[in-house]
């Protein structure tokens, strides 16, 4: 009996491994079944990052007319990597939420004042406890009305007073989201917690 545990145990830890070292899927990929499911109805797409991205996920997938978030790894140098090679904090991505959304019901602007409002903008490289150019603040824009609204958006929120430091948040053109390994989708979800906190 207790060979049989320890089998047990060894093949679970092996099984977890294998699956935390699967190289990434491009979004593109891996919404095909989604995309097939929103009955054809016009979606926009928006990207941020604003350090961990299970807590950031939470909080966008709350927000009424976000339709579908995944987390993943965006803004880098590396093709498909995975999570172990983007901590090493050498591959220049950023742990990041793909956020889909009904326009008709939730705007752009108002994506953005949740994204500030969720984490600390001010802080270069780092949130909370976690540091590291992969917990950089950054909007990805998808087009150029975006852009506008992001540049703006940062603009008003440095010159509101609300921070007393400089807000370092980047703003850069979206390019290709690598999907994150699957136990980090919708990570707090499938464990029943409502999110962490964001400092």
């Amino acid at each position: 009996m207790k060979n049989l545990i320890s089998a047990s145990i060894i093949l679970f830890v092996l099984l977890f491994s294998l699956n935390s070292c699967k190289p990434a899927k491009t979004l593109t990929q891996s919404s095909e079944l989604h995309n097939q499911q929103r009955g054809g109805a016009t979606m926009e797409k928006a990207t941020f990052a604003a350090g961990c991205f299970w807590g950031i996920e939470a909080a966008f997938r709350q927000i009424e007319g976000v339709t579908f978030t995944a987390v993943g790894y965006t803004g880098g140098n590396t093709e498909n990597p995975t999570y172990k090679q983007v901590c090493s904090d050498r591959t220049g991505h950023a742990e990041a939420v793909r956020v889909e959304f009904d326009p008709a019901i939730v705007s752009y602007e108002q994506l953005l004042e949740v994204f500030w409002n969720i984490h600390n903008p001010t802080t270069l490289n780092r949130q909370g406890p976690d540091f590291g150019s992969q917990y950089r603040s950054a909007i990805f824009y998808h087009d150029e009305a975006q852009k506008a609204a992001a540049m703006a958006s940062k603009e008003q929120l440095q010159n509101s007073g609300k921070h007393k430091r400089d807000v370092v948040t980047q703003i850069n053109a979206a390019s290709t989201f690598y999907m994150a390994e699957d136990y980090h989708q919708q990570y707090y979800e499938k464990r029943g917690l409502a999110g962490c906190g964001i400092g």
